[in-house]
């Protein structure tokens, strides 16, 4: 192969690298985000006595929510969820359910560009969502911050670790978070530089060691999308109580909705 060929064929390669990193840097949010982009049906015929309510993010954007609190009694604290990174808030009712039975009330909101909602996500995006979420919470239903819990679910629990630096709710339930995005992205995709390509960061870990709220951390003992590892190191930066599920996966229904998840969520209601 003569040195003309050679040099074509590095300048070809070098080409595709730049090509694919390109794609990966305009793209990469399809990646991060994964939203049910479908409208959800009225709270009502998913869950009895919840109501449809709306939230006014300060950039202007409408988002739909769902408001459920247990029947015939006060709540004895309300719980914000943040979903995580795909779905809609359709498929986090059995959760809201059964804190609603454990009497708790609930708000379930979906982010920008999930479940119908105008916008496409991003992280600054989705920390104006959910405080979108918390003005509701405190300013339409008078809701004490110091009778209000956080729950995070996986990208979630970044949304809330952030949120919390601002408005320290009575306590934060953490399941299945990452230290960082990019930690995760490069798990996935060991072949990228993710950390350079990386727009947004989500740090988690930086964020909660910062925070001085009653924290506990669920994890799956197999989770296959956030290594338990990284969660066991945003419990320790948190100083959290540490619950694994022995076993379980990311996605498996006992850390969707089971009971030593809703156990945690107990454990953090304010005397």
């Amino acid at each position: 192969m003569t040195r003309t060929v050679v040099v074509r064929v590095l300048l070809g390669l070098v080409l595709v690298v730049v090509l694919v990193l390109a794609l990966v840097w305009l793209f990469q949010r399809r990646l991060i985000y994964q939203p049910d982009t479908t409208p959800v049906p009225a709270a009502g015929t998913v869950l009895p006595g919840a109501e449809d309510v709306r939230l006014r993010t300060a950039d202007g954007l409408e988002l739909g929510a769902w408001f459920v609190g247990p029947a015939g009694s006060a709540p004895k604290a309300t719980v914000l969820v943040a979903n995580g990174n795909g779905g809609n808030r359709a498929g986090r009712a059995p959760l809201a359910a059964k804190l609603a039975q454990a009497g708790l009330a609930v708000l379930m909101f979906d982010y920008r560009g999930y479940g119908g909602n105008a916008g496409d996500p991003d992280e600054d995006g989705l920390a104006l969502d959910v405080r979108a979420a918390y003005r509701y919470l405190v300013e339409d239903r008078r809701v004490p911050p110091e009778r209000l819990l956080f729950h995070g679910e996986s990208l979630g629990c970044a949304v809330v670790a952030e949120l919390a630096l601002d408005h320290p709710p009575a306590g934060l339930l953490l399941r299945s978070p990452f230290t960082d995005l990019a930690a995760v992205g490069a798990g996935i995709y060991p072949f990228l530089p993710v950390r350079l390509l990386l727009r947004d960061r989500f740090p988690v870990r930086d964020e909660v060691a910062r925070l001085r709220v009653p924290t506990v951390v669920v994890l799956g003992g197999r989770d296959s999308i956030v290594p338990p590892a990284q969660s066991r190191e945003v419990a320790a930066a948190a100083s959290a109580r540490l619950v694994e599920v022995p076993g379980a996966d990311h996605n498996d229904p006992v850390l969707l909705e089971g009971r030593a998840l809703v156990d945690a969520v107990l454990s953090l209601v304010p005397s």
